[in-house]
């Protein structure tokens, strides 16, 4: 065979090889487009893609969280930015209050089959601002379970968070 015919054959061979993952993600583009939140979200009594931490509705999270961090808002905020920065989230929306309250809402996607994941956190300050109240969510746009992804990964951005103050 020559050069040409070769060639052919290997790029037809990694197209099939790789028609799967292209057909899920023409799916996932189809079936979860983007819809922004402006507010705090709260999950469904019965759901298994959802988690919830703090604002008096926790949600499938196990665990002990103190969710009034004795850190101003700015403190808090940007251990929230730099969490979003390094793992490559689009932020959809944002909002910081005139009383000092910031909101965000982001999207995270799983590594390697691009499913998109909505997290929002907000932070709010209390009394004299030397201290913040926490709250975040994180859901699956598609499927009915999460194999844990969302409660695990609000344990993780609220470990990092902590650790960075």
């Amino acid at each position: 065979m020559d050069r040409s015919t070769l060639q052919k054959r290997g790029i037809l061979l990694v197209l099939l090889i790789s028609s799967p993952w292209l057909l899920c993600q023409a799916w996932i583009a189809v079936g979860a487009p983007d819809e922004v939140f402006t507010a705090m979200p709260s999950c469904p009594d019965t759901s298994s893609n959802c988690a919830h931490l703090g604002g008096g509705e926790t949600y499938r999270m196990d665990g002990e969280y103190a969710l009034t961090l004795n850190a101003t808002i700015e403190e808090v905020w940007s251990q929230v930015e730099q969490y979003i920065d390094e793992s490559g989230s689009d932020v959809l929306f944002e909002d910081a209050a005139v009383d000092g309250e910031r909101y965000v809402h982001f999207v995270e996607r799983t590594t390697f089959w691009r499913f998109p994941d909505d997290i929002s956190i907000s932070a709010t300050p209390i009394g004299d601002g030397s201290s913040c109240q926490l709250e975040m969510h994180s859901q699956s746009r598609l499927g009915q379970g999460d194999l844990g992804v969302n409660p695990n990964r609000l344990d993780s951005i609220y470990q990092e968070i902590v650790a960075g103050l």
